[in-house]
């Protein structure tokens, strides 16, 4: 089953209705990374707030098994159903006016917040199944990635919080619930870097697809993920080690595009 032609004809179905702005096939499927595990997402821009008959029609007419519906919450309304043959679709819901307002919010106003981040990299990954002049618009706004938006990533992610630096009592400890969500969120934090340093909008808010998105960058670690491949081979004390060195080369590399010498060396975050 060939995903991106399901998903044109699933969008002719929507765009019966007059309300509807334009389609936008994201995720996966449009980025070219899915396998035999992926959903069809849609985003779907609508001029004025969709009704519940609205959202629920074009399930109805593909006879689909509704999974999950959820009303306006965080400016989207959100459903899920799934059709045969056994494909399932994520649907998320937007006035268009929300598209345009989280898009200058990302590119004018350097808004890190990683769920815009992810709708604005939608927008410049996603392919366009209808209302093209109204999402080229956002493409165009969208292309250039602010640099003051990259500055604000990594000063933002630089930071590794307290909890990081009481990482080896909680080795000492055997606190390995704690410590592994200390490693993990430390992880975050380094891919937030990253993205800035590449130019690149946040794509999930917890990094899925993450082997994918660290080969879109240009600026990284050498050998980085392999390197990230230690962290969970069984050895705690081993990933502590190498996760201070990934930062350490990480801070590095933000160092030689945005910090002075000796703001990096003020910093205390491995101590």
């Amino acid at each position: 089953m060939n995903l991106k032609e399901l998903a044109g004809e699933t969008a002719a179905i929507y765009t019966q209705n007059p309300n509807i702005d334009a389609v936008l096939l994201a995720g996966s499927v449009a980025r070219g990374w899915d396998d035999d595990f992926s959903d069809i997402e849609l985003h779907i821009f609508w001029s004025v707030p969709p009704s519940d008959e609205e959202r629920k029609a074009p399930i109805h007419q593909l006879k689909g098994e509704l999974l999950s519906y959820y009303p306006y919450e965080d400016e989207e309304w959100s459903e899920s159903y799934r059709i045969e043959p056994g494909i399932n679709l994520e649907i998320s819901n937007f006035l268009t006016t929300t598209i345009d307002k989280v898009v200058r919010s990302v590119v004018e106003d350097f808004n890190i917040d990683y769920d815009y981040q992810c709708i604005v990299s939608s927008i410049v990954d996603g392919e366009v199944l209808y209302g093209h002049a109204i999402i080229d618009e956002f493409k165009k706004k969208s292309s250039n990635y602010p640099n003051e938006l990259a500055y604000q990533m990594v000063q933002t992610h630089l930071d590794l919080g307290n909890r990081w630096k009481n990482r080896y009592a909680l080795l000492y400890r055997k606190d390995w619930l704690m410590l592994y969500d200390v490693i993990n969120q430390v992880q975050k934090n380094l891919f937030g870097v990253l993205f800035g340093l590449n130019h690149l909008y946040v794509q999930h808010p917890s990094f899925k697809w993450m082997n994918a998105l660290v080969q879109k960058m240009n600026i990284k670690p050498h050998h980085f993920e392999k390197r990230l491949e230690v962290l969970y081979q069984g050895n705690p004390e081993r990933a502590l080690v190498e996760l201070e060195t990934l930062y350490q080369d990480v801070a590095a590399l933000a160092a030689v595009q945005f910090l002075k010498k000796e703001d990096l060396e003020s910093r205390d975050a491995l101590s």
